[in-house]
Protein backbone atom coordinates (compact mmCIF):
# COMPACT_ATOMS: atom_id res chain seq x y z
CA UNK A 1 0.00 0.00 0.00
CA UNK A 2 2.83 2.39 0.86
CA UNK A 3 4.49 1.63 -2.46
CA UNK A 4 1.28 2.50 -4.31
CA UNK A 5 1.03 5.85 -2.45
CA UNK A 6 4.65 6.70 -3.25
CA UNK A 7 4.08 5.79 -6.88
CA UNK A 8 0.90 7.91 -7.02
CA UNK A 9 2.81 10.80 -5.39
CA UNK A 10 5.55 10.65 -8.03
CA UNK A 11 2.98 10.53 -10.83
CA UNK A 12 1.16 13.47 -9.28
CA UNK A 13 4.35 15.55 -9.11
CA UNK A 14 5.24 14.74 -12.70
CA UNK A 15 1.71 15.66 -13.81
CA UNK A 16 1.75 18.90 -11.86
CA UNK A 17 5.08 19.91 -13.32
CA UNK A 18 4.07 19.27 -16.91
CA UNK A 19 0.50 20.58 -16.60
CA UNK A 20 1.60 23.64 -14.68
CA UNK A 21 4.09 24.62 -17.34
CA UNK A 22 1.45 24.16 -20.05
CA UNK A 23 -1.40 26.20 -18.68
CA UNK A 24 -0.53 27.63 -15.24
CA UNK A 25 -4.02 26.82 -13.96
CA UNK A 26 -4.96 25.86 -10.45
CA UNK A 27 -4.02 22.26 -9.85
CA UNK A 28 -4.72 19.84 -7.01
CA UNK A 29 -2.41 17.08 -6.06
CA UNK A 30 -3.75 13.82 -4.66
CA UNK A 31 -2.47 14.93 -1.24
CA UNK A 32 -4.60 18.09 -1.40
CA UNK A 33 -1.75 20.58 -2.00
CA UNK A 34 -2.70 23.62 -4.05
CA UNK A 35 -0.41 25.09 -6.70
CA UNK A 36 -1.13 28.46 -8.31
CA UNK A 37 0.66 31.01 -10.45
CA UNK A 38 0.81 33.26 -7.42
CA UNK A 39 2.59 30.69 -5.28
CA UNK A 40 5.02 30.03 -8.13
CA UNK A 41 5.77 33.78 -8.42
CA UNK A 42 6.40 34.04 -4.68
CA UNK A 43 8.48 30.88 -4.53
CA UNK A 44 10.71 31.92 -7.41
CA UNK A 45 10.94 35.59 -6.46
CA UNK A 46 9.23 36.99 -9.55
CA UNK A 47 7.80 40.11 -7.93
CA UNK A 48 7.04 42.93 -10.37
CA UNK A 49 7.61 45.69 -7.78
CA UNK A 50 11.34 44.97 -7.89
CA UNK A 51 11.24 46.50 -11.38
CA UNK A 52 10.15 49.96 -10.19
CA UNK A 53 13.49 51.36 -9.08
CA UNK A 54 15.50 49.97 -12.03
CA UNK A 55 12.92 51.41 -14.44
CA UNK A 56 13.09 54.80 -12.70
CA UNK A 57 16.92 54.71 -12.60
CA UNK A 58 17.05 54.05 -16.34
CA UNK A 59 15.34 57.43 -16.84
CA UNK A 60 17.98 59.48 -14.99
CA UNK A 61 19.36 60.78 -18.29
CA UNK A 62 16.04 62.38 -19.32
CA UNK A 63 16.06 66.19 -19.57
CA UNK A 64 13.47 68.65 -20.84
CA UNK A 65 13.97 69.84 -24.39
CA UNK A 66 13.44 73.59 -23.87
CA UNK A 67 12.93 73.87 -20.12
CA UNK A 68 9.14 74.08 -20.46
CA UNK A 69 8.05 70.61 -19.30
CA UNK A 70 8.57 69.27 -22.81
CA UNK A 71 10.58 66.77 -24.82
CA UNK A 72 9.83 63.36 -26.27
CA UNK A 73 10.31 61.34 -23.09
CA UNK A 74 8.73 63.95 -20.79
CA UNK A 75 5.67 63.94 -23.04
CA UNK A 76 5.51 60.13 -22.68
CA UNK A 77 5.33 60.57 -18.90
CA UNK A 78 2.61 63.18 -19.29
CA UNK A 79 0.62 60.96 -21.66
CA UNK A 80 0.70 58.08 -19.14
CA UNK A 81 -1.34 60.27 -16.79
CA UNK A 82 -3.51 61.96 -19.42
CA UNK A 83 -1.62 65.28 -19.23
CA UNK A 84 -0.69 67.53 -22.09
CA UNK A 85 2.68 68.93 -23.16
CA UNK A 86 3.84 71.64 -20.74
CA UNK A 87 2.07 70.26 -17.66
CA UNK A 88 4.14 69.52 -14.52
CA UNK A 89 5.10 65.85 -14.64
CA UNK A 90 6.51 64.61 -11.31
CA UNK A 91 3.34 62.57 -10.60
CA UNK A 92 3.00 61.54 -14.24
CA UNK A 93 6.50 60.06 -14.02
CA UNK A 94 5.33 57.89 -11.10
CA UNK A 95 2.36 56.71 -13.19
CA UNK A 96 4.61 56.01 -16.19
CA UNK A 97 7.05 53.89 -14.13
CA UNK A 98 4.20 51.85 -12.60
CA UNK A 99 2.76 51.34 -16.08
CA UNK A 100 6.13 50.13 -17.40
CA UNK A 101 6.31 47.66 -14.48
CA UNK A 102 2.91 46.23 -15.43
CA UNK A 103 0.63 47.93 -12.89
CA UNK A 104 -2.74 49.47 -13.74
CA UNK A 105 -2.50 52.12 -11.02
CA UNK A 106 -1.70 54.80 -10.15
CA UNK A 107 -2.64 56.85 -13.23
CA UNK A 108 -2.52 60.49 -12.22
CA UNK A 109 -0.68 63.70 -12.91
CA UNK A 110 -1.85 65.30 -9.66
CA UNK A 111 0.64 64.63 -6.85
CA UNK A 112 -1.87 64.94 -3.94
CA UNK A 113 -3.90 62.05 -5.39
CA UNK A 114 -0.94 59.70 -4.90
CA UNK A 115 -1.53 59.81 -1.14
CA UNK A 116 -5.02 58.46 -0.33
CA UNK A 117 -5.43 57.33 3.28
CA UNK A 118 -5.67 53.67 2.25
CA UNK A 119 -2.22 53.81 0.61
CA UNK A 120 -0.32 55.74 3.32
CA UNK A 121 2.57 54.09 5.16
CA UNK A 122 4.53 55.44 8.11
CA UNK A 123 8.09 54.56 7.15
CA UNK A 124 9.95 54.85 3.87
CA UNK A 125 10.94 51.76 1.91
CA UNK A 126 12.35 51.37 -1.62
CA UNK A 127 9.51 51.52 -4.13
CA UNK A 128 7.33 53.80 -1.98
CA UNK A 129 6.15 57.11 -3.36
CA UNK A 130 7.10 60.17 -1.30
CA UNK A 131 5.38 63.55 -1.19
CA UNK A 132 6.64 66.98 -0.20
CA UNK A 133 4.22 69.50 1.27
CA UNK A 134 4.40 73.14 0.16
CA UNK A 135 2.82 75.50 2.74
CA UNK A 136 2.37 78.24 0.11
CA UNK A 137 0.15 75.87 -1.91
CA UNK A 138 -1.36 74.14 1.15
CA UNK A 139 -0.85 70.71 -0.42
CA UNK A 140 1.64 68.10 -1.53
CA UNK A 141 3.12 69.63 -4.64
CA UNK A 142 6.06 67.36 -5.49
CA UNK A 143 6.59 63.60 -5.44
CA UNK A 144 8.99 60.87 -6.45
CA UNK A 145 10.21 57.38 -5.64
CA UNK A 146 12.04 56.25 -2.54
CA UNK A 147 15.09 54.46 -3.93
CA UNK A 148 16.98 53.83 -0.68
CA UNK A 149 16.88 54.55 3.04
CA UNK A 150 19.95 55.12 5.18
CA UNK A 151 19.37 56.45 8.67
CA UNK A 152 17.69 59.85 8.43
CA UNK A 153 18.37 60.16 4.70
CA UNK A 154 16.15 59.07 1.83
CA UNK A 155 17.66 58.43 -1.60
CA UNK A 156 15.09 59.38 -4.23
CA UNK A 157 14.47 59.30 -7.94
CA UNK A 158 12.17 62.09 -9.03
CA UNK A 159 11.10 63.91 -12.17
CA UNK A 160 10.48 67.60 -12.89
CA UNK A 161 13.27 68.49 -10.48
CA UNK A 162 16.92 69.51 -10.71
CA UNK A 163 20.13 69.04 -8.75
CA UNK A 164 19.02 71.65 -6.19
CA UNK A 165 15.69 69.85 -5.61
CA UNK A 166 13.25 72.33 -7.16
CA UNK A 167 9.75 71.21 -8.07
CA UNK A 168 10.13 73.16 -11.32
CA UNK A 169 13.21 71.35 -12.56
CA UNK A 170 14.64 70.20 -15.86
CA UNK A 171 14.36 66.41 -15.82
CA UNK A 172 14.75 63.17 -13.87
CA UNK A 173 17.33 63.27 -11.09
CA UNK A 174 18.59 61.26 -8.16
CA UNK A 175 18.39 63.21 -4.90
CA UNK A 176 19.22 62.76 -1.25
CA UNK A 177 16.56 64.20 1.06
CA UNK A 178 16.35 64.32 4.84
CA UNK A 179 13.34 62.40 6.13
CA UNK A 180 12.09 65.57 7.88
CA UNK A 181 11.60 67.21 4.48
CA UNK A 182 9.17 64.49 3.38
CA UNK A 183 5.53 64.88 4.34
CA UNK A 184 4.01 61.52 3.33
CA UNK A 185 4.83 58.07 1.96
CA UNK A 186 2.44 55.85 0.05
CA UNK A 187 2.62 52.21 -1.03
CA UNK A 188 1.00 51.39 -4.37
CA UNK A 189 2.43 47.91 -4.82
CA UNK A 190 0.10 45.04 -3.95
CA UNK A 191 0.77 43.41 -0.61
CA UNK A 192 2.41 39.99 -0.79
CA UNK A 193 0.50 37.28 1.06
CA UNK A 194 2.43 34.14 1.97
Amino acid sequence: MATVRILLGIICLITIGSSYERNGSLLKCWAGHLYTDRIKRIAFGKRPYKKLIPIAEAELWVREETGNNDGTRVEEYQAAAGLKKGDPYCAAFISWVFKQAGYNAPRTGWSPSLFPVAKLVKAAAPGNVFGIYFPSLKRIAHCGFVASVKGDWIGTIEANTNISGSREGDGVHKRLRHKKSIYRYSEWRPKQVF
